[in-house]
């Protein structure tokens, strides 16, 4: 995985948002356009940087395509954030 493309992505508030919104479960593009006041070519921009970040999975259902977070892919990225955090007090 590569960490530019991921925090590129989650530097934009409207792929948070997405993100945010796709924790509750699998949603369409039109679901997730609806939510916001901006062309559909502007939401499948971002879902495409999402994509390209491979921070959320795309799955094709009759006439439909659904987008769904990719865990493991934020797994990684809270694993690497751990190695930063604060040491505990060690006792002498």
């Amino acid at each position: 995985m590569g960490f530019q493309e991921t925090f590129k992505a989650l530097a934009d508030p409207v792929r948070r948002e997405i993100l945010t919104m796709l924790k509750g479960g699998k949603l369409s593009a039109g679901e997730i356009a609806g939510k916001f006041d901006m062309t559909q070519a502007t939401v499948s921009y971002h879902l495409s940087q999402l994509k390209k970040a491979n921070l959320i999975l795309e799955t094709k259902y009759k006439n439909y395509i659904y987008y769904e977070i990719n865990v493991s892919v934020f797994e990684e990225i809270m694993l690497w954030l751990t190695q930063f955090g604060g040491k505990k007090d060690e006792e002498a």
